[in-house]
């Protein structure tokens, strides 16, 4: 059986797939389906606090890991994530890396703002709220990035993927809230960061541990997602707001966040967009970013500096606004590549090969080549 074959068919299918899965098992779970709970009840299943027996809460490893395992998991990847951020990243590639990286993070941090100023921050226009519209603008979909500018771009577009995989997990986008006026501690985002900046000098300090953690990176994935489905209900994913809302945020997310990674790159001089629309997508780990606001928030309720009502608004969103971003990451999935591929024609069109560097950089390259031959 070719599963994992039919998964990577599925635009963002490692992490979109076992989320489905988790959902449809809690959905039923949440159904109580009688025959269900007499069979879970005769198997000496404990019940819930409501009197009910559910698959995904008959306690040991089981419960531990695909209902309850989230948030651990999750840190798992994060810190897998770090200890695959080179440091040792050459100029132009350095270069492209923090011009797409701020450009996309103003775009979803200016955009999730005015969305909330205009309506509601927590239940704005189509139910979206300014955490969704953050979290899906500014975690962009690494593998996606590597992928296209690997047969579109040139060499210091694939090298920006090392400072752009900063963009992964919950930070910058607890960093807009905070900004934006929620009142999180500098505990709240040490906690967030910390797994990343231990995985990120480990991996730095030792190449052995940083291969050693590659498979982490993406061995995790279906796992958390399928603990963060566990918390949802597949009718969610129904709902015509919720399916309407993430195919505008994937729309946003390509045209807001690529034109400004577009117009960025324009105002430094750079010919050749292909790294901007290759990156105008939404990570399918940016599902997991509203759990991981929502214990942020905990924290800061414990810590005094937000109250119990607070952090509660940013749990009653964790649901609802990890359907939209898994809207919006398959939607993007389907349309950044199209528009890389409009955007290499234009270019041709124009005179300019995305796999060409500039005449500066070709000759940067050459000469570094020339000297590394003479010295072996």
């Amino acid at each position: 059986m070719k599963i994992k074959q039919s998964i990577d068919k599925v635009p963002g299918g490692l992490m979109v797939v076992p989320l489905l899965a988790g959902a449809l098992l809690n959905t039923i779970d949440q159904l109580h389906i009688p025959f269900i709970m007499e069979l879970l009840k005769g198997l000496g299943v404990a019940p819930t606090p409501d009197g009910n027996y559910e698959f995904l809460k008959i306690g040991g490893f089981t419960q531990a890991l695909f209902k309850d395992g989230a948030l651990t998991l999750c840190a798992l990847f994060l810190f897998c994530a770090g200890s695959q951020m080179n440091l040792r990243v050459g100029g132009k590639a350095l270069k492209k890396g923090v011009l797409l990286t701020t450009s996309k993070y103003l775009a979803g941090f200016l955009v999730g703002m005015a969305w909330g100023a205009m309506s509601d921050p927590v239940n704005g226009f189509l139910g979206l709220s300014t955490m969704a519209i953050i979290a899906a603008m500014t975690n962009g979909n690494g593998g996606m990035y590597a992928a296209l500018t690997g047969q579109y771009g040139n060499r210091s577009d694939v090298g920006a993927t090392a400072v752009l995989s900063l963009n992964d997990g919950p930070f910058f986008t607890l960093m807009a809230l905070g900004l934006m006026g929620a009142n999180f501690p500098l505990i709240a985002f040490i906690a967030v960061l910390l797994p990343i900046l231990i995985g990120m000098i480990l991996g730095n300090l030792d190449h052995e541990i940083r291969k050693f953690l590659a498979a982490g990176e993406t061995l995790v994935i279906p796992f958390f997602a399928f603990a963060l489905g566990a918390g949802m209900n597949l009718a969610s994913f129904f709902n015509p707001e919720v399916v309407g809302a993430g195919i505008v945020l994937a729309l946003m997310t390509v045209i807001f966040s690529g034109g400004a990674m577009v117009l960025t790159f324009k105002l430094f001089r750079e010919k050749s967009y292909i790294a901007p629309w290759a990156e105008a997508s939404t990570a399918g780990n940016a599902v997991a970013t509203p759990a991981a606001i929502a214990a942020a928030a905990s924290v800061a309720a414990g810590s005094g500096l937000m109250t119990a009502a607070e952090a509660q608004v940013y749990q009653d969103l964790v649901a609802v606004a990890s359907a939209q971003i898994s809207i919006a990451t398959i939607s993007t999935a389907l349309l950044v590549p199209i528009a890389v591929i409009l955007a290499d024609k234009y270019q041709k069109n124009k005179g300019i090969d995305g796999k060409k560097e500039s005449f500066k950089s070709e000759q940067k390259m050459k000469s570094n080549s020339d000297i590394e031959d003479a010295v072996i």
